[in-house]
């Protein structure tokens, strides 16, 4: 932890009450911190319980009824408790004040709120694991969901609270960005990580809300029986996939928004030029807020949707890559004639360059009817959601965690070892979920706890990559915890970016800044700094040639 004797958020006062009661931004974005990690620590066991189990068609370690729990959990865990707070609650939370250059959020009282929040409806959700747990895969399908034994109400009333603290979270952000810039920072000043931020609370004060009525309407089914989904009393079971999925499919966007945030600013820094179209980056992520309300039908072509519904579905999913294909085009043009340097936040965004470009491509191809009718149901669909979710978000937050890991506790890590770490993460990623598309393209059915003996060799090299997978996060914990305790002391700007949370010292004073910054020039003016550089080294040797000259004569 960092010793230092000068006053900063972290020793500012001292004492569990002085963190569980806190209003800085900083320190509840370090508990978000420490209660995600630890669902995402969780979330990750049970992935490679999962793989252990899918090692061999026959039973390895738990039979077909725990494994759909395994499976339920995983999902529910890493989608509900990590992947959608991730980002906003923990990196959002500490940067964007800093970024825009305020004393802290708008509401810091419901800031802390929306942790007490979230840690209530965790609750609800461990509370289900102990009383039962449940199998009805993180989607609580009906009509399975409305019948089966298990502890489905407590869980979905746990999602139904971790909804609020969305809410809370999104308006909060939204607020603070309108309210509290600092002075002379314009719109197109503004860097696009906030940009991100703003249009994923865009999202989720829009969405969730929908998430929490179907929450409430499944419980009451299954408690009263009300119909709603039940064809029997004139309901309809695929109204739940409506519901959820005109949620969910916004939700994919509430996960990666803020990943691209954070990708326009490594890149950026550590191509050392300005980022190109500004502007085009910042509108394509409201285009991709505005059309991921209109897409939710493409979870639906096998559902017995009309064809002209499913038709339009298709064309808007396509309509979806144009924005993202905007953001992709413009990162790799600004690394072009870059004066790129490899440290591991950029390594990790240059894996997710990768990484969610075939996750993109592939999920174009599912937007065909023709190609999802045949897939739809396949680990196709499985190795397509990791390669947008893992290999889009969680390289975004691993590039944003590595990023401002210094500002955050003003210690370094090892950079020797968190560069192997993100080649080790790359490489067993794709081990494990390449290789899915092929199982997905030979006909392996996602879900099923069994498959048949000529899919084992593919399911095998699979789970080998998921232990890669696992190695790697086991190193990165251990140089992040070891960088806290004996890790050298970080400066104020170790990476030489220009955004104004390198301009307060490291990990910053309690209220950010000592005196209120003035936004003169762009978040990402390199150009103009090389420029200024040449032209101050110019004037030095001149200077210095004149002055030669004179002495010689």
């Amino acid at each position: 932890m960092n010793t230092s004797s000068e006053s900063n958020y972290l020793n500012a006062s001292r004492g569990w009450k002085s963190w569980l009661f806190t209003l800085d931004h900083k320190r509840i974005a370090i508990l978000y911190f420490f209660a995600i990690m630890f669902f995402f620590f969780v979330g990750g066991v049970l992935a490679l319980l999962i793989r252990t189990e899918l090692l061999s068609p026959k039973q390895v370690l738990v039979g077909a009824e725990t494994y759909n729990q395994l499976f339920t959990l995983h999902g529910a865990i890493m989608i509900f408790l990590f992947i959608i707070p991730g980002i906003p609650a923990i990196l959002g939370n500490f940067v964007l004040p800093l970024m825009i250059g305020a004393k802290d959020v708008a509401f810091p009282r419901l800031n802390l709120a929306s942790w007490y929040v979230y840690m209530l409806g965790s609750l609800f959700a461990l509370y289900s694991i102990v009383t039962g747990s449940v199998d009805t895969g993180w989607t609580f399908y009906t009509p399975y969901s409305t019948t089966t034994s298990g502890s489905v109400i407590s869980m979905t009333l746990g999602v139904f609270i971790l909804g609020f603290s969305s809410i809370f979270t999104g308006l909060n952000f939204i607020v603070t960005i309108h309210k509290l810039r600092a002075p002379g920072m314009t719109w197109y000043k503004m860097p696009l990580f906030a940009w991100g931020a703003y249009a994923t609370s865009v999202i989720q004060i829009l969405a969730t809300p929908v998430l929490g009525i179907t929450m409430i309407l499944l419980i009451l089914e299954r408690a009263f029986g009300i119909g709603i989904f039940d064809p029997a009393m004139g309901g309809d079971p695929v109204l739940y996939q409506h519901f959820f999925w005109f949620y969910s499919h916004p939700a994919v966007y509430i996960m990666i928004l803020p990943a691209m945030g954070i990708i326009s600013e490594v890149i950026s820094v550590f191509s050392h030029k300005k980022i190109f179209g500004y502007k085009a980056i910042a509108f394509s992520s409201l285009g991709i807020a505005l059309v991921s309300f209109l897409v939710w039908g493409h979870h639906m072509f096998t559902s017995g949707q009309s064809e002209l519904a499913a038709m339009i579905f298709s064309f808007l999913t396509f309509l979806v890559g144009i924005p993202s294909g905007i953001k992709m085009f413009n990162w790799m043009a600004t690394m072009y004639k870059g004066s790129v340097s490899l440290e591991s936040p950029m390594l990790y965004a240059m894996s997710f360059l990768f990484l969610f470009g075939i996750g993109g491509f592939t999920g174009i191809m599912l937007g065909a009817l023709s190609v999802d009718v045949h897939l739809h149901d396949t680990y196709f669909v499985v190795a397509h959601f990791h390669y947008v979710m893992m290999g889009g978000t969680v390289m975004g937050f691993l590039a944003g965690l590595h990023y401002w890991w210094p500002k955050m506790w003003g210690r370094m890590y090892n950079e020797a070892w968190a560069r192997i770490t993100a080649v080790i993460i790359f490489i067993g990623f794709n081990l494990t979920f390449f290789t899915q598309f092929i199982l997905g393209t030979k006909g392996m059915p996602r879900r099923y706890y069994t498959y048949m003996d000529q899919y084992q060799p593919l399911h095998a090299f699979s789970s080998v990559g998921s232990y890669i997978i696992g190695l790697g996060f086991t190193i990165m914990a251990v140089y992040l915890i070891h960088s806290l305790f004996r890790g050298k002391a970080a400066v104020k700007n170790p990476w030489g970016a220009l955004t104004l949370e390198w301009t307060t010292s490291s990990p910053p004073v309690e209220h950010n800044f000592e005196l209120q910054p003035v936004v003169v020039d762009g978040p990402y003016d390199y150009d103009r700094i090389r420029i200024e550089n040449d032209q101050r080294i110019y004037k030095e040797v001149k200077m210095k040639s004149e002055t030669e000259t004179k002495v010689g004569l």
